[in-house]
């Protein structure tokens, strides 16, 4: 059986299936090989929502099992099942949280992958593993763009945690030869992602009416990719041949800084810039990300087919029509994080009350 048709009728193991990128990943995964069988390991954490993978309960060739991806007997249980395709999504992320809860970060992001790569080394039979890693390991990039050798110089326990997993990926090719590919991809946005990211936050405190709270300056950049055009590429780095032992940047050339989101997201909505609220900007702030994607556009068909401000529109829209999806996630623990977190300059009523 060669790649591609492992491919279309192969097993896949998602781990962090439940949240935003992972679940989106599945569905893609689902509608374009149909005869793929797919395993998705979810600790369903705050950010990971059941309600993502709905569609898909009970249906054949879906498997959803609720654990841990640091869970060492229930990784070895669920590998000797036999996978074709490992793609670990599974990690914290949020980089506000990690500046006050590291060791969550280094326990998920360094230990967790180091489980799963010990059980895939022992167990065998994985034609490709990729391990989702981030652009934030570069650190701050204030000129030009890090291609995939620039070093590492995380700034903050997220990032960092993510370069050590990253690395340790890496050195399990190294000094195993087990096939292992890296990326590290720009921000995403899209529909399901948990409404304390960026774009989602933005969106729904806008459409109720809420401040959007901005760090700083607002003058931040970040290179936006739509998380569709994130997942065709991972797909095409399975089918790649030739990719084991490397890291591919994936992005998209859609710098804009945060007014600017801010700004498309409002006026989208029809909304106006009284809304935007500063607020004290967090510790070790990144300026600027930027990764430089030759290699992946040298190496393979792929190209982000989605502009930004179409699939902002869309994305923005799609919030707007699935309320039901997004509101209860902003209620309890969210919003003691959330009036933690925003220390707000415009103490105006409306920056924490409808």
């Amino acid at each position: 059986m060669d790649r591609r048709q492992k491919l279309e009728g192969g097993h896949y193991l998602v781990t962090g299936g439940a949240g935003f990128i992972g679940s989106n990943f599945v569905k893609h995964i689902r509608s374009r090989f149909p005869q793929a069988r797919v395993t998705v390991l979810d600790k369903l954490t705050y950010a990971g929502n059941p309600a993502n993978l709905a569609e898909f309960e009970g249906k054949e060739g879906f498997t959803f099992v609720r654990g841990d991806i640091c869970d060492h007997d229930l990784v070895r249980e669920l590998f000797a099942r036999g996978f074709d395709w490992v793609l670990n999504f599974a990690a914290e992320t949020h980089v506000d949280r990690s500046i006050g809860d590291p060791g969550q970060f280094v326990q998920t992001d360094m230990y967790g992958v180091y489980n799963l790569l010990e059980a895939m080394r022992d167990l065998g039979g994985v034609e490709r593993f990729i391990q989702i890693s981030t652009d934030e390991v570069y650190g701050e990039v204030l000129e030009n763009a890090s291609p995939e050798d620039a070093p590492l110089m995380p700034r903050n326990p997220y990032a960092a945690s993510k370069a050590g997993g990253d690395r340790l990926a890496y050195s399990y090719h190294a000094t195993y030869g087990l096939p292992i590919v890296i990326t590290r991809c720009s921000n995403n946005y899209g529909p399901y992602q948990y409404p304390e990211k960026l774009l989602p936050l933005f969106a729904t405190n806008a459409i109720e009416n809420k401040k959007l709270p901005v760090y700083g300056s607002g003058k931040n950049t970040r290179d936006w990719i739509h998380v569709l055009d994130h997942v065709r590429a991972l797909v095409v780095l399975l089918e790649t041949d030739g990719a084991d032992g490397e890291v591919f940047n994936i992005g998209a050339y859609n710098e804009r800084d945060v007014l600017t989101i801010a700004d498309l997201i409002l006026k989208t909505l029809g909304k106006p810039a009284s809304l935007l609220a500063h607020v004290v900007d967090r510790p070790g702030h990144d300026r600027r990300y930027a990764v430089d994607w030759t290699k992946i556009e040298q190496r393979t068909p792929w190209r982000p087919e989605v502009s930004l401000e179409e699939g902002l529109a869309e994305t923005v829209r799609w919030y707007e029509d699935n309320a039901d999806w997004w509101r209860p996630l902003k209620s309890g623990e969210f919003w003691e994080f959330y009036k933690q977190n925003y220390k707000f300059l415009d103490q105006h009523p409306s920056s924490q009350e409808s």
